[in-house]
């Protein structure tokens, strides 16, 4: 834990230690979030653009290579059903 007093400028100073913990780059922009006891603060963007560039269909198509029948959304939705049972209710 870190403790730091606030000063008279609205500028709060995170200590390097926790911005490297979450991977905040210095005037990497984030959200505060009144969390009525305290302030939540996230980042605008998870992760800079650099650590992983932007990802197209296309790129992830590959992954998708069903090779069965094509299945109707009523039997999705069915093996939707059957998979939460299975896991909530231990019955198949």
């Amino acid at each position: 834990m870190t403790i730091w007093k606030s000063q008279n400028c609205p500028v709060a100073i995170i200590p390097k230690s926790l911005r490297e913990a979450h991977r905040w780059e210095v005037g990497q922009e984030l959200i505060a979030i009144d969390m009525g006891d305290g302030i939540l603060l996230k980042p605008k963007k998870p992760f800079p653009e650099t650590t992983f560039p932007e990802t197209t269909l296309d790129d992830v198509a590959g992954c998708l290579n069903y090779q069965g029948k094509p299945q109707s959304l009523e039997d999705i939705d069915n093996a939707i059903r059957q998979g939460i049972e299975e896991l909530w209710y231990g019955r198949s």
